[in-house]
């Protein structure tokens, strides 16, 4: 049985990791958020202060969740420090199957035996993860959106020796959060990502072709299919190299031609055209 989830340890404190620990935190968990420097811990931490200040300036959040959720946080480097008591430690570090397989062998070593390990990928196999490590009935996804604070949806990624208990636990936690989770076997790109890729690589194709402009392209599944946003736009704000990483990942695990990557997506990248973060990708960003 695992035990109940009271104290969580996020490992990576950047976008979604930050976000991670934020919620947690607000549903009124204690949480560890860990980085390998200060100055990157206290960057996530800072984002944190800076997203509950909006919270409390629109209504969303009270003074008094704003002060306790900060009351529940602490930043750490070490990661002994980080996971010591932790009954949920979540990785958030960034999307290479070596990196999260170092994070997850030297967590053996300081972790509680009876921890959950989750992974926030969102494409890399949790199976191939877990057969890195002595507990694989313990390691499962979470897969969180950005931002993590608004996002409703969180896909609990069953990989093959995932235990059922582990599993409940991770969809209780996900609903104590204020989440939505869905429960996604393990397959190359879960539900969202796969589906997601898909739509914005032929957009891609779209585009490339010259059927439309990218706003054209964004509107119609704007107005036409009720998206909250076209995935042209989305895919700036993910980032056009991360997009790329993933397509070429479901392209060689799936093979499909629905998943090789247009000439325009690997040119932009080579251009550096990268989305919001480079200020140039399918749009120009400002600010």
């Amino acid at each position: 049985m695992s035990r109940e989830i009271r104290r969580v340890a996020v490992l990576g404190a950047g976008t979604m990791g930050h976000g991670i620990a934020q919620v947690a935190a607000m549903a009124g968990y204690r949480v560890a958020l860990r980085d390998t420097t200060r100055e990157l811990v206290d960057r996530g931490l800072d984002r944190i202060r800076q997203n509950l200040d909006e919270g409390v300036e629109r209504g969303k959040v009270s003074p008094e969740e704003r002060a306790a959720a900060l009351d529940r946080l602490r930043g750490e480097t070490e990661l002994g420090a980080a996971v010591d008591g932790a009954d949920l430690v979540i990785e958030a570090v960034p999307e290479r199957f070596d990196l999260k397989v170092e994070v997850f062998r030297e967590l053996e070593a300081h972790v509680a035996a009876d921890a959950i390990l989750a992974t926030n990928t969102s494409s890399l196999s949790v199976t191939d993860l877990q057969l890195t490590t002595s507990r694989p009935e313990r390691v499962l996804g979470l897969h969180f959106f950005n931002p993590v604070h608004i996002m409703k949806l969180v896909e609990v990624i069953r990989g093959k020796r995932t235990g059922e208990a582990e599993l409940d636990a991770a969809v209780a936690f996900a609903r104590a959060i204020g989440k939505e989770p869905i429960v996604v076997n393990d397959s190359p790109g879960f539900a969202s990502s796969r589906l997601g890729v898909a739509l914005g690589l032929e957009a891609m194709r779209m585009l490339e072709e010259g059927v439309a402009s990218a706003e054209a392209i964004d509107k119609a599944m704007e107005l036409g299919y009720r998206h909250p946003m076209g995935p042209l736009r989305l895919t700036d704000l993910v980032g056009l190299d991360v997009r790329l990483d993933i397509a070429n990942y479901l392209y060689e695990k799936l093979g499909s031609e629905s998943f090789r990557p247009p000439e325009i997506l690997k040119r932009l990248v080579a251009e550096g055209k990268l989305g919001r973060k480079a200020g140039q990708g399918f749009y120009t960003w400002e600010g």
